[in-house]
């Protein structure tokens, strides 16, 4: 009865529900009223009869009788009293068996199971939760972090105003929070002070809204902004927000970086501590038909190969691999010891011919961009005459039209070019467009984005070398700046994971852990006592208290959990 008395008290609070309530109660009243006055007028019909009844027996007629569970013992003799009776009887069957069954159900019962629908959302976060993540929207960069958040163990909560959306999720059994983004209420029952950061992904406009919203309550929380237009960006910093993204914006240079490595001139991708983390392609150099531990790059430049890009796959070192014209190796090192590098390839061939772009929207035009600033001729198709427009300005040549009639994807240098850039919007036009591409230049490197991480696998299958998402790139943006890490970004579902060294490896040298073997995990680097060591060999052994920086997948780093962490427990 507890229970039951508690449970109605909160749907109690539930506006909708009281005001279905207020409506059945109000018809219980009037049919009240109904009974009693029929009860009366049964007493008044029974005295011109020269019958005397109870009171009781008056209420126990009318309710029998409105009810249709007949006459028996208390019947009239007078043509009024049966008038009475029938008019009893039909106000009966429409008050009791349709009205109130109707009234019951749409004032009661639906806005009963509507309200304890509504109400299992929960509106704020359990007692005494801290370093947890805010995010204001379930999209494609929220589902990309919740897996990663779930595998570190980092508390998040979703923050919907939508019931719906906010019922799906919770069903779904992701953590979600019911409240208006733009009210501080919402904020504050999520304990925003003790939040570890906020990730603001709504349009720029509502961005700006629930940030101004945020700031009112707290000055010190980290607020994360996606931003859709490179114009929103200082509008948001404004604002109060501590670092904005536009990630579309990236996901275009990042792309035309890859793009730009036809050549052996290496490209940053991130950074660990002092180190740099790059890309050196080697097409058309000495390295071509060399097994890694032949290149002597450390011996020469001191830099360390820590992976090799075969056809989207990042593999990891073992010293025996022998190296192609579509290898891409990861090295890490200074930033003079790369320089001395690009400057031992720099006069190596160079495919002359523009790079083909397909696809000019706000990634297309970014990477056009990029190009055009690092002297990159490109030459772009789109179907669309406006988009044609905008980026004509940073072109070699344009071509408004299909990118699947062959004559055109001819002219726009589909044989010759170095290397294609797909950076439509549609996974299933860029997956046939790589496919294409293929089959037309089988030497061209072609570089893609894509929406779906499901997709990745088909479009690497189609041809594709290089893949990288808009949500992946956003979400490891996001994450970087919770660790306080720049941000690396190798290519769809790599990262860089730094973590303690396990208990079942300390002290056992790199080939006797066997990581790569087991795991697929590239060790790019150990970090002991704030040293950080990256000249590695199979006989460096792992230390007691350091850590282990790595290169590869979420799925790696669960094998690498599941194998050599699981002896810590």
């Amino acid at each position: 009865m507890k229970f039951i008395g508690s449970q109605l008290a909160y749907y109690m609070r539930d506006k909708d529900f009281k005001r279905n309530s207020r409506v059945l109660l109000k018809y219980l009243a009037l049919l009240a009223i109904v009974i009693i006055i029929y009860s009366v007028l049964f007493h008044f019909i029974m005295a011109s009869e020269g019958q005397d009844h109870s009171w009781v027996t008056g209420f126990y007629w009318t309710l029998t009788v409105m009810s249709t569970l007949g006459f028996g013992d208390i019947t009239f003799a007078s043509d009024l009293g049966r008038f009475f009776s029938i008019v009893v009887l039909l106000s009966g069957i429409f008050m009791l068996m349709i009205v109130l069954p109707f009234a019951f159900i749409r004032h009661f019962y639906i806005p009963l199971l509507e309200s304890k629908k509504k109400n299992k959302v929960p509106r704020q976060v359990p007692t005494g939760t801290k370093n947890h993540i805010l995010i204001c929207s379930y999209d494609v960069i929220a589902r990309d972090m919740a897996e990663r958040l779930e595998q570190e163990n980092t508390p998040y909560y979703i923050i919907e105003n939508d019931i719906e959306k906010a019922i799906k999720h919770h069903d779904d059994n992701v953590p979600v929070l019911l409240g208006e983004l733009d009210d501080q209420k919402t904020f504050i029952l999520a304990n925003i002070k003790d939040a570890k950061l906020v990730l603001i992904n709504r349009d720029d406009f509502l961005n700006t809204k629930i940030i101004l919203t945020i700031r009112e309550i707290s000055a010190a929380v980290p607020i994360v902004a996606i931003a859709t237009l490179i114009e929103s960006v200082d509008v948001q910093q404004l604002s109060g927000a501590d670092h904005v993204l536009p990630v579309k914006k990236w996901l275009g240079e990042q792309l035309a970086n890859r793009v730009n490595t036809q050549h052996a001139e290496s490209h940053a991708i991130g950074q660990y501590e002092d180190l740099l983390i790059a890309e050196l392609p080697i097409y058309n150099t000495p390295l071509v038909s060399k097994r890694i531990r032949e290149t002597d790059l450390r011996q020469r430049f001191g830099v360390s190969i820590v992976g090799i890009w075969e056809r989207g796959r990042l593999q990891p070192i073992t010293g025996s691999e022998t190296l192609t014209q579509e290898s891409i190796l990861v090295i890490i090192g200074h930033k003079e010891q790369l320089k001395n590098i690009d400057e031992l390839f720099h006069d190596y061939t160079v495919n002359p011919h523009p790079v083909l772009l397909i696809g000019a929207g706000r990634v297309g035009l970014a990477a056009a961009k990029s190009l055009h600033k690092n002297g990159v001729l490109v030459n772009v198709v789109d179907k669309d005459p406006e988009v044609c427009k905008k980026v004509k300005p940073y072109c070699n040549k344009v071509y408004s039209g299909d990118a699947s009639d062959y004559q055109l994807l001819k002219k726009a240098g589909i044989l010759e070019a170095p290397s294609v850039l797909l950076s439509t919007h549609d996974d299933t036009m860029n997956i046939y467009l790589a496919s294409y591409c293929r089959q037309l230049n089988k030497d061209v490197r072609i570089v893609s984005r894509i929406s779906e991480a499901r997709n990745v696998d088909i479009i690497q299958k189609a041809g594709a070398n290089f893949v990288l998402s808009y949500s992946t790139l956003g979400s490891e943006a996001v994450l970087s700046i919770s660790k306080g890490q720049e941000l690396t970004v190798l290519g769809e579902g790599f990262t860089l994971f730094i973590i303690p060294i396990p208990k079942s490896l300390e002290g056992k040298s790199l080939a006797e852990s066997n990581i790569g073997a087991k795991t697929g995990l590239s060790v790019i680097a150990i970090k002991e006592n704030s040293e950080v060591m990256t000249l590695l060999s199979s006989q460096t052994i792992l230390p007691h208290g350091a850590e282990i920086v790595m290169l590869g997948n979420i799925e790696m780093k669960h094998k690498f959990n599941k194998i050599y962490v699981k002896d810590n427990l």
